[in-house]
């Protein structure tokens, strides 16, 4: 029986495979069959970087001779170009190559701006993904989505860009705080509505034993939840259709971290309130009953995930919401297009008039007001 499980991400010479298990940074060759390289620099920051980049440096010692760390402060209010500019500032120091290897050790934010790294030092140089969250397993880790965000919108600065593998070690979530664990739980219930109602009902049955951190629970939610992507993203690599698809809940919940103020709210936070009120919205569209609406905001209530929206502004809040959203990357001409989603398990893009837009919006966020 092997060790881990394996997803593969089939984009051709740009392939890779997701590694997924317990204990994976015990094993002493999980980093093999990786390109020589002259260095390896570890990108991790000031949370994770006591918990876990000694055994990943000690690892990497394994088959490289220079092995550097460099620890960035934590939080998504530091996913910046200012930030970004100390990597680049380290590996010019360090005289880097492109050769020279990044590994992302980390949540999200520390994966996004690795790869962004990775993609525009040398115009490319390789990186791997070892994330240390939930969410960053089950989702921005996968399909080589990389950038910072920008103080008018989330993740608007970037690159399409593909690790050489993922790291997967699901024993680094003991260590998650449960605020974070729900957070990534967010993006692993996107996956039900959108791609697979079984897997949805697994999730209703599970999630006592997934916010318990339950191994084999998790282990099976992360393989579900990559299948899923990997499937997706060999489809269409670079969000020309189906991968946009994976966004569902985030048109709004981009526009609540960018109008809280990033940081605010974790990323999983604000995409389980979006997905509150994307599914409010495919209701009023008449592609859901009320009924599978209860059932997701059941289902995401207990994640411990906020079902309210925050009020942005107290004089027109949807006109905010608004406001926010036609910034998103989805929106075509200034129209914004979200994802729905229908009964079958599947989800689609269409842009909603702005008066049921408006109506979803203060029926979501009316008790916080």
């Amino acid at each position: 029986m092997p060790a881990h499980s394996t997803v593969r991400i089939q984009l051709a010479e740009r392939s890779y495979d997701i590694l997924i298990g317990h204990d994976l940074l015990d094993q002493s060759d999980i980093f093999k069959d990786l390109p020589k390289a002259s260095s390896v620099l570890v990108v991790t920051n000031t949370t994770v970087a006591p918990l876990y980049a000694a055994k990943v440096q000690a690892l990497l010692r394994n088959q490289y001779q220079k092995v550097d760390v460099l620890s960035l402060p934590d939080g998504e209010v530091f996913k910046t170009w200012e930030t970004l500019q100390l990597i680049f500032d380290d590996l010019l120091q360090k005289s880097a190559d492109r050769k020279t290897l990044l590994v992302a050790l980390g949540g999200g934010v520390i994966g996004d701006m690795t790869g962004f790294a990775a993609a525009c030092y040398m115009r490319g140089i390789p990186f791997v993904q070892v994330p240390t969250t939930l969410l960053s397993q089950v989702d921005s880790s996968v399909g080589g989505k990389t950038g910072i965000n920008h103080p008018l919108g989330k993740n608007m600065v970037g690159a399409f860009y593909q690790p050489l593998k993922v790291i997967c070690d699901s024993s680094t979530l003991n260590t998650l705080p449960a605020k974070e664990l729900s957070a990534g739980l967010a993006e692993v219930i996107k996956y039900g509505p959108i791609a697979d109602l079984p897997f949805l009902s697994w999730l209703e049955a599970n999630i006592d034993l997934l916010i318990q951190k339950d191994p084999v629970a998790l282990s099976y939610a992360i393989e579900k939840s990559c299948e899923i992507k990997a499937y997706v993203v060999g489809q269409d690599e670079k969000e020309s259709g189906l991968r946009a698809i994976l966004n569902f809940g985030h048109t709004f919940g981009h526009a609540i971290e960018a109008g809280m103020g990033y940081g605010q709210w974790l990323h999983g936070e604000a995409v389980g309130a979006g997905m509150v009120m994307a599914a409010h919205l495919s209701k009023e569209l008449g592609f859901i009953d009320q009924n599978y609406v209860n059932r997701l905001v059941h289902l995401i209530e207990k994640a411990g995930l906020p079902i309210v929206g925050p009020v942005l502004d107290a004089q027109d809040n949807a006109g905010r919401y608004l406001e926010l959203m036609r910034s998103d990357k989805k929106s075509e001409a200034g129209e914004i297009r979200f994802v729905l989603i229908s009964g079958k398990g599947t989800a689609f893009m269409l842009p909603a008039p702005d008066d049921i837009v408006r109506k979803v919006i203060d029926r979501c966020c009316q008790s916080s007001q």
